[in-house]
């Protein structure tokens, strides 16, 4: 895994993309940075976590050291939210949540309504669009942990989506009529569990995605994308990829 995320950090280098690493903490997984926290325009949210993740923070102290104070936020502690479940596209924050009254009994539900209901009170310049995500303790392939787990989009107005990963038909519809059908590339189950949707977008005309994503890889490439291919199936194997393991600070 160490070697796969040096191969990326190889790619970003490539780009002049500067990149800050963890401190390092024994013993202790610090691959998906994704989680503790995600920008808005210039505001850094810390994400309120599971408990027994919350030194990963202190690991980056030292990066939010070098933001203004007044431009990081923490959400209230009734806010469950994950970085993996929001996403900037233009206007839009899309937010992945699960509605369900029995959000407690999944350890797979990540960000809740009261977090959301938060982000729309932060940004209200912003269309705070959220989505019921599809979840499951135990089945992997009916589980969508994160929004970043089933939908991405790419370019400017293209996306990668996984139709089983949305609770309500609306909702996935609502996206395919954004960006249009012929924008959207549509992964089968077996792709959604091996993060198809889970790649990372240096600009709106480069990724980075996993190497064994030949179909989309290829479809990428189709519409002028330039693609850069890591390795990155270990990785994939605690259910993350390369979105996950990436926070960008600042977007241009």
């Amino acid at each position: 895994m160490e070697k796969e995320m040096e191969a990326v950090a190889q790619v970003f280098d490539k780009y002049d993309v500067e990149v800050f690493r963890p401190h390092v903490i024994e013993d202790y997984n610090q691959i998906f940075t994704r989680d503790i926290g995600f920008v808005i325009d210039n505001v850094f949210i810390k994400a309120n976590i599971l408990p027994d993740r919350d030194q990963e923070l202190n690991a980056i102290k030292y990066v939010l050291d070098k933001i203004n104070p007044e431009n990081i936020l923490t959400p209230p502690e009734e806010c469950h939210i994950e970085g993996g479940d929001v996403m900037v596209h233009n206007d839009y924050i899309f937010v992945g949540t699960y509605r369900g009254a029995d959000y407690s009994s999944y350890i797979t539900a990540r960000t809740n309504t009261a977090a959301v209901n938060w982000l729309k009170e932060q940004f209200p310049n912003k269309k705070v669009v959220s989505f019921n995500l599809r979840k499951h303790n135990t089945d992997p392939k009916e589980n969508a942990l994160h929004l970043d787990c089933c939908f991405q989009p790419v370019g400017n107005d293209k996306c990668i989506i996984h139709r089983n990963g949305f609770l309500e038909e609306s909702e996935y519809q609502f996206l395919i009529d954004l960006f249009g059908k012929k924008n959207c590339f549509e992964i089968d189950k077996d792709e959604m569990y091996n993060m198809n949707s889970n790649i990372f977008s240096i600009a709106p005309d480069v990724v980075i995605s996993e190497r064994n994503f030949t179909r989309l890889n290829a479809w990428l490439r189709s519409h002028g994308i330039i693609v850069e291919e890591v390795p990155y199936a270990e990785i994939a194997k605690q259910e993350g990829l390369l979105r996950c393991s990436t926070l960008p600070l600042i977007r241009d």
